[in-house]
């Protein structure tokens, strides 16, 4: 569809936009919206984005189709008060205490009443008061914040799946709950985020653990260490003005040793303990041609998923611990002895992009003898308000590097944090001739990207072996139907629930869109490209540890007992 509209008396051509908000965008004019996301269904419920034609008709911009010939007006003094008016009934029936919110700063709906300049509000607020749901270990609702623009509630069905919130009631009444108003920890929600992701305000945000860090670090019967996932490197500097993409490990790894984390590690470490333990898992079912395809149990929201939807895949599911578990578990380990001549419990601290995390390192299987693998795991955004609480200049420091014995990783264990990442990994460590790092572009590019399912074949002892990517949660269910259906074969299935994999995790900086996760994606792949150590077998730290600390324990890389 092609064509030309009048805005605000300039000629604007368009093509393929599917709204007229997309073409007054084009046109360089930021309207406002609240329910809007190029990814989501049309849903016009904000009515924000209300522009008036030249006939005086008005109407929302997202939920109309453009037309040749179609004349608009997006400032009008008439639009001006109606959209002020949309605003100020949104904040009459809103907590308003913005200085204790964990958005403020970072809120859609404070960002739109200081660009109208709403300096009262009329109306008193006369919303019953709603509780608080803190059951959840990922996030936490605050109904009071809500203003029904309904993005959470589109993101967990159309995008994940999972149908965990919905609308309730009618009219003044109506809200956004889980079904039957049970709480959040007591309905199918996998902890993925993307909820809290989308959400403009604070009525959805990250369980925040800040306090139990500050506590373990000020605690000196306690060594704490922390290990570092791959995408928070890539997203973290967002939060301090960097663009999408930048890389700031070596400031991330200074701002916690100044907050008094003694070691820092990296989790692509962990990831490449997840390459070879999951390659020889591989290998065996392949040889017995048992329980393929193999499903990667790196992501657990999806994990989750799987046992919630699909319990026949229980044995399908890898029994490789995620990398942060799987790397939790060895360096407890490693501190044991050291534990016991300094007289200390050594805390593994987790910076993960990823709400589920914290979920994950709460279950029993990931707990030995009385002692967790991870004792806490904080979010990118966690990390942020820490530094910003210590008073660090984030962009002032030096950049540091990581820590020994753990302190090498391979480019193959970076790019986990990245949609088709570990999939790579994997078969870059399977294979007999290592290719070079343009050759090794050329052979993975069907599994790069943020197409929703991707597909590859790969040679291995004269046999093709098919692999699949796939990422959000309802493109997951899709894909594990057809091959339930024998509509498809694999026998590798790589799942991420997030869009675009863990540099688009729940606990990641906001706003996310396809742009900004390519540009995150990319700056693992450039760290991928420089790597000395090329595949996860390369790495002697790697060879030292299965030689020495897990000679005789393989065990702990796995969990012992399927998921409950």
């Amino acid at each position: 569809m092609k064509g030309t509209m009048i805005i605000d008396g300039r000629k604007v051509e368009f093509e393929n936009e599917q709204n007229v908000l997309e073409v007054v965008r084009k046109a360089g004019i930021d309207l406002p919206t609240f329910c809007y996301h190029s990814e989501l269904s049309m849903y016009g419920a904000c009515r924000m984005c209300i522009v008036e034609d030249n006939k005086g008709g008005i109407f929302a911009s997202c939920s109309t189709l453009p037309k040749d010939g179609m004349e608009i007006f997006t400032n009008t003094p008439r639009i001006k008060k109606y959209r002020k008016n949309i605003l100020e009934l949104l904040l009459a029936n809103h907590d308003r205490d913005c200085t204790t919110c964990v958005k403020t700063g970072n809120c859609k709906l404070q960002e739109l009443s200081s660009r109208l300049c709403m300096d009262d509000v009329r109306f008193p607020n006369s919303m019953k008061e709603h509780d608080i749901d803190y059951s959840s270990l990922a996030i936490v609702r605050n109904p009071n914040k809500c203003i029904l623009c309904g993005d959470c509630v589109r993101m967990c069905e159309e995008v994940q799946g999972v149908g965990a919130l919905t609308f309730a009631y009618r009219g003044s009444k109506m809200k956004i709950t889980p079904a039957f108003n049970r709480t959040i920890s007591e309905v199918n929600c996998v902890d993925c985020g993307q909820c809290r992701a989308i959400c403009p305000t604070g009525a959805i945000t990250i369980k925040n653990q800040n306090d139990y860090f500050w506590e373990l670090v000020n605690d000196k019967t306690k060594r704490v260490v922390a290990q570092i996932a791959p995408a928070v490197r890539v997203a973290l500097g967002e939060n301090f003005g960097l663009a999408p993409g930048t890389v700031t490990i070596g400031k991330i790894i200074t701002a916690l040793k100044y907050m008094g984390v003694e070691s820092v590690f990296d989790t692509s470490f962990g990831a490449d303990l997840t390459v070879m333990a999951e390659s020889e898992e591989f290998l065996e079912r392949l040889e017995k041609n048992e329980n393929l395809p193999l499903f990667t149990s790196c992501c657990p929201a999806w994990v989750k998923y799987a046992d919630n939807n699909f319990p026949d895949l229980e044995y399908n599911i890898s029994s490789c611990k995620s990398p942060q578990q799987m790397f939790g578990s060895v360096l407890k380990k490693y501190y044991k002895e050291l534990d016991k001549e300094d007289g200390k419990e050594t805390v593994v601290i987790s910076v993960i992009p990823c709400t589920a995390k914290k979920a994950e390192a709460s279950k029993e299987e990931f707990i030995t003898d009385g002692v967790r693998d991870v004792d806490l795991v904080i979010t990118t955004q966690e990390l942020a308000m820490l530094i910003k609480d210590a008073g660090l200049m984030f962009e002032n420091l030096y950049d540091d590097s990581f820590d020994m014995p753990f302190g090498l990783s391979s480019g193959a264990g970076v790019i986990f944090g990245s949609s088709g990442g570990v999939a790579e990994a994997v078969l870059t460590r399977l294979m007999k001739q290592k290719p070079s790092v343009s050759d090794k572009e050329i052979i993975f590019n069907n599994v790069r990207g943020m197409k929703r399912v991707k597909e590859a074949n790969f040679v291995l002892d004269g046999k093709e072996v098919k692999i699949a990517v796939v990422h959000g949660l309802k493109n997951a269910s899709e894909l594990v139907k057809q091959i339930q259906n024998v509509e498809k074969t694999y026998d590798i299935v790589e799942v991420m629930a997030c869009p675009g994999g863990c540099i688009a995790g729940g606990g990641q900086p906001t706003p996310m869109d396809e742009e900004k996760r390519k540009k995150r994606a990319s700056g693992l792949y450039s760290l991928n490209r420089t790597a000395q150590i090329k595949s996860s077998e390369e790495n002697p730290l790697i060879r030292d540890l299965f030689q020495g600390l897990l000679k005789d324990d393989h065990e702990i890389l796995h969990v012992q007992k399927n998921h409950n």
